[in-house]
């Protein structure tokens, strides 16, 4: 926190800086009244010159946010000029008051603390020192229990505003916080959906494009099986189209609940159907009980099946492929693989695919390997966490992909 320049000034609404300097200037010359009416000996009364003291100070008040230093300094040294000058004690440090708290809760110490140290220095002076030399003529030295409760004062203050300072220095530190929060959650749920397209429409479109190239080279020869090319990519379209559509939906009303349920392994047979469409045969095993998944491990694996299934549509010549799910105590494993030969560049660990599904994993609290086969081919195997929570676990940071 600055001591010396302190932070940009506040702008805040006129009313907010009027209102609290006309209250000042009419409690100094109401109150200030008063006192001349009962310390008539040895004062001098409130002439022009005093008045004129009394609505300067709360003037400088008028610029307290915008330039604190200068109203500290000015009302400090109004006030000292007005005691200097033997008029009646009153509310005059009404002015020093709010100018030294703005100063501080801004973060103005050295400059608040010199301008107090100025008044009170001076005030001695002038009731110890200068005296004789001051009107009103023959005034005795002042009172150090004045002096005393002055400084008592003065700490005071600088303890209040100390503490303002403290207070809205935290306000301001949540603030920020809360908003960087924001600002990661909604980077996270930018995420979430990219990878959330991301799975849907790879699966879908790499079906779409191994039926129409089977399409296209049955068209004149085979019409009959050229029509279930077209076919398939009708429902792979449609299918696609529906899992777009719930994501967007989920965007524009979040805090409505989904119209369709989210999907899980349960929905694992269309998975394998449409692989079969694309001409991927697909041998299913399951080890352990099945148990009922929590609703976010339930997707995450079936969109790593997903994924790891359009893996080997994409870039490899296997026409078979294995999926295990394996339900053990308390964590559920999956193994995809295939016997390749790969077909092209195709994922080496690298690639949004895998980074999604290294995502998903890591958001449960799991992991996923993902690397070629010693004997060729491709194998994922990931291991998530099952958890009841797994819905309300912080998610780690997120990586970026390439």
């Amino acid at each position: 926190m600055a001591t010396g320049s302190g932070p940009p000034p506040r702008n805040p609404g006129w009313r907010r800086v009027l209102a609290p300097s006309l209250a000042v200037l009419a409690a100094q010359h109401m109150g200030s009244g008063f006192a001349a009416h009962a310390q008539r000996a040895g004062t001098v009364g409130l002439d022009g010159a005093a008045r004129a003291l009394l609505t300067l100070g709360p003037l400088l008040l008028l610029v307290r946010y915008r330039f604190p230093r200068t109203a500290v300094w000015g009302t400090s040294a109004v006030t000292l000029a007005y005691l200097a000058a033997g008029h009646p004690y009153g509310p005059v440090l009404l002015s020093v008051v709010v100018a030294g708290f703005a100063a501080l809760v801004a973060g103005y110490r050295y400059a608040t603390w010199g301008a107090l140290g100025l008044l009170w220095t001076g005030n001695l002076l002038v009731a110890h020192v200068l005296y004789g030399r001051l009107p009103p003529g023959g005034d005795p030295p002042g009172s150090w229990g004045t002096d005393l409760f002055l400084a008592v004062w003065m700490v005071a203050l600088c303890t209040a505003g100390e503490l303002a300072r403290v207070r809205r220095a935290e306000r301001e530190r949540r603030r920020r916080e809360a908003e960087e929060a924001e600002r990661r959650r909604a980077g996270e749920e930018r995420l979430r959906v990219a990878r959330e397209l991301h799975d849907v429409l790879a699966h879908s479109i790499s079906v779409i494009n191994v039926q129409a190239g089977v399409g296209l080279a049955l068209l004149d020869s085979d019409p009959a099986q050229a029509r279930t090319a077209l076919t398939t990519i009708k429902a792979a379209s449609k299918e696609a189209l529906g899992e777009v559509r719930q994501v967007l939906a989920a965007l524009r009303s979040p805090g409505e609940a989904p119209r369709a349920p989210a999907p899980g392994l349960g929905r694992l047979p269309e998975l394998t159907g449409q692989a079969a469409n694309a001409g991927l045969e697909v041998r299913t095993t399951t080890e352990g009980s099945p148990v009922p998944l929590p609703p976010g491990a339930d997707l995450a694996a079936f969109r790593i099946v997903q994924e790891a299934l359009t893996n080997i549509v994409r870039h490899s010549g296997a026409r078979t492929a294995r999926v295990r799910i394996r339900y053990g105590t308390g964590t559920l494993g999956l193994l995809v693989e295939d016997e390749g030969p790969a077909t092209g560049s195709g994922p080496s660990g690298g690639g949004n695919g895998l980074i999604g599904m290294r995502e998903r994993a890591a958001a449960l609290g799991g992991t996923v390997e993902a690397g070629p086969r010693a004997d060729g081919g491709f194998r994922v195997h990931a291991t998530l966490p099952l958890r009841p929570d797994d819905e309300t676990a912080p998610p780690p940071r997120q990586e970026e992909a390439p």
